[in-house]
């Protein structure tokens, strides 16, 4: 059995890149700036500032100075109204007494109102609730898994990480961690679970049912 399980946020605890998606798309088209959803999901899974100049880089146009301050407001909004945790999380965290933390793009006011909203800050006190914010490099550098390992107080090869990011996947691989893909959220194509394997995940499953089960036999 792994010491420790690390769960992703957005797309693994809640159900949210739909939601930040719209918002992300939202902001832009109001400062006339084309957004395609393919081009979001390009950028899931990366820190709000890398995914913001990743899109910058690909359009052509960044967003005017101060426009950035705009996008946690409106995604909040959308949060508080329609937030969910993903299908089968609440189960797998009832059932099982595996220790656990979060380690999140996310910056901290959106990974708490996250977890508060989708009730899920049940099973997570706050010491077991990490940020990229606190780390100097986001994902795909494993630096955030390995600081939550770090405070957690267990060995890195002793962890196993839950992902629906190849950035995020990346990032636990080079921590040496196990990775475990979940490809069961709104925003999942046909194609994100070869785009999982290809990132290096060890294991690839689409409900939290066959999660739960496979951490039984780690």
């Amino acid at each position: 059995m792994p010491d420790l399980v690390i769960f992703d946020c957005d797309g693994v605890l809640v159900d949210s890149e739909h939601l930040a998606g719209e918002a992300l798309i939202a902001l832009h088209e109001a400062h006339g700036i084309e957004v395609s959803r393919a081009l979001f999901a390009s950028i899931i899974g990366m820190k709000t500032v890398d995914g913001l100049a990743a899109l910058a880089a690909s359009t052509g146009r960044a967003l005017p100075p101060g426009a950035e301050a705009d996008l946690w407001p409106a995604t909040a909004a959308v949060f508080r109204e329609r937030l969910k945790p993903c299908e089968g999380v609440v189960e797998l965290l009832a059932a099982s007494d595996l220790r656990r933390c979060v380690a999140s793009s996310s910056h901290p006011d959106r990974l708490r109102l996250s977890l508060r909203v989708s009730g899920l800050d049940a099973y997570f006190p706050e010491d077991a609730v990490f940020s990229a914010s606190e780390v100097r490099r986001g994902k795909p550098a494993p630096d955030l898994f390995l600081h939550a390992s770090a405070r957690m107080g267990v060995d890195p090869g002793r962890c196993v990480v839950i992902e629906d990011s190849r950035f995020g996947i990346t990032a636990a691989k080079t921590a040496g961690m196990t990775a475990i893909g979940y490809t069961g959220a709104s925003h999942m194509g046909p194609a994100a679970a070869d785009a999982l394997r290809a990132a290096g995940a060890d294991h690839v499953f689409g409900s939290m049912a066959e999660i739960a089960e496979r951490l039984r036999q780690i």
